[in-house]
């Protein structure tokens, strides 16, 4: 099963919903296309809701944090939203769940967001 993106904007924080699974290849060009597209559209805030991705392999995690480092060089903020077990236990076992801001519901993971 390939990856699925879709794209919702809330009080200036744009939303990618991600399902299916981020791995090496389709998945992980996929996340690094669209992270790469918010950014040259202007979206500086964006939150990556995770509630349908069932696998991430390593090259799935490379993919995020590259995601999350590009967005900060570029002055603006990724955040997590919505882990599902398996994923959140990844990103504890990898020492990545302290680099990430990571929410469980949506609305508290927009209010995050520092308003410009």
């Amino acid at each position: 099963m390939s990856m699925k993106t879709s794209t919702r904007q809330v009080d200036g924080v744009t939303i990618l919903d991600l399902s299916g699974r981020i791995t090496l290849g389709e998945g992980s060009v996929q996340l690094r296309d669209a992270t790469r597209d918010l950014l040259s559209k202007g979206s500086k805030n964006i939150l990556l809701n995770l509630g349908d991705v069932n696998y991430i392999d390593s090259s799935g995690i490379g993919e995020l944090v590259s995601a999350f480092t590009t967005v900060r060089n570029q002055g603006g903020e990724l955040k997590l939203l919505n882990l599902t077990k398996k994923v959140h236990d990844l990103l504890q076992i990898t020492k990545l769940y302290t680099v990430f801001d990571i929410k469980d519901d949506e609305a508290s993971a927009i209010a995050a967001f520092t308003k410009a």
